[in-house]
């Protein structure tokens, strides 16, 4: 008999978030901690109205003693990786190892090229060589690393992180998105998916990581972001949002309209292996406490 995973729920904002004010951030997190939510998520847009979450996961780190938090996702091509090694490694060591990394390409959008300064062509050789020499940074004393885009000899990252080793989640669901995961990751968190994509997803990723002579992901490392909204209305931004990205589905297996709809949804995932997701509302509420103990009431009894 196989062991049960166990389920974590956490809580993401999206691109769309206009969540700025301190105090109404910090209530949410401490809200989250409060009902046993096991995460928060912030989403990377720099061209959209979301706040950068590196300034994010540093005041939540400070307003909370429990909850974990990450970025969903941040985009690596464009970014120094020695100085970001150094950032997370120091968010993880003031948090107390609570830091939980997920790195992407990036959205297929002109704006967001422009702002990270690498073209579409150029940002898969980029992530492939900047995450494993961030690895390096965090696990080895000194680093020599000769590459296409980066250069170094005997460079430190200290602190260390907290967490040994600081495992990295990816998301994606094109063949060469799961490749990667499996070439790279230690976790997979994929966006606008379907329990049936994730069922066909893990044997995938596991042969990929096979190939690249690395152990096969933890079991418990398989999730995905679910997006959902309160009222049980399909708003067309979001409708559009999916056909555009998976035209062969109806919206609604995609968005999960009203808090009722997610504990069917999440079970649905754990059949096929998943165990860890991020809730996402697609429209804000006007009272984020009425908000959070909904859905704690719909959701968090399915964690084990």
């Amino acid at each position: 008999m196989e062991p049960q995973l166990k389920v974590r729920i956490g809580f993401g904002l999206g691109t769309r978030s206009e969540v700025k004010k301190p105090n109404d951030l910090g209530e949410l997190a401490e809200n989250l901690e409060r009902l046993k939510f096991d995460s928060l998520w912030f989403s990377e847009r720099v061209a959209g109205s979301s706040l950068d979450p590196l300034v994010l996961m540093s005041w939540i780190a400070g307003r909370t003693q429990k909850l974990k938090f990450g970025p969903s996702i941040m985009v690596l091509p464009g970014r120094n990786p020695v100085i970001l090694a150094k950032s997370l490694a120091s968010l993880d060591v003031i948090s107390e190892g609570r830091l939980l990394p997920a790195f992407g390409l990036g959205a297929a959008d002109t704006a967001e090229h422009q702002a990270f300064g690498v073209e579409r062509k150029d940002r898969a050789p980029w992530f492939n060589e900047a995450l494993p020499l961030m690895r390096r940074l965090w696990d080895e004393d000194r680093v020599t690393h000769t590459g296409q885009r980066f250069s170094l000899e005997g460079v430190r990252v200290l602190p260390k992180p907290l967490q040994s080793p600081l495992e990295i989640w990816l998301g994606g669901l094109a063949p060469s998105e799961l490749r990667r995961v499996g070439r790279l990751g230690d976790g997979w968190l994929p966006s606008f998916c379907t329990p049936e994509d994730v069922a066909d997803g893990i044997p995938v990723i596991d042969e990929h990581a096979e190939a690249a002579g690395r152990p096969i992901i933890d079991r418990e490392h398989f999730g995905s972001l679910i997006i959902y909204t309160s009222d049980g209305s399909m708003p067309d931004q979001i409708a559009q949002a999916v056909r555009r990205r998976r035209p062969e589905l109806d919206p609604r297996q995609i968005v999960v309209q009203g808090h009722q709809g997610l504990e069917n949804r999440i079970k649905e995932f754990i059949d096929v292996g998943a165990s860890k997701f991020i809730l996402v509302p697609y429209i804000e509420p006007e009272d984020w406490l009425t908000e959070l103990e909904s859905l704690a009431e719909a959701t968090l009894e399915l964690q084990t």
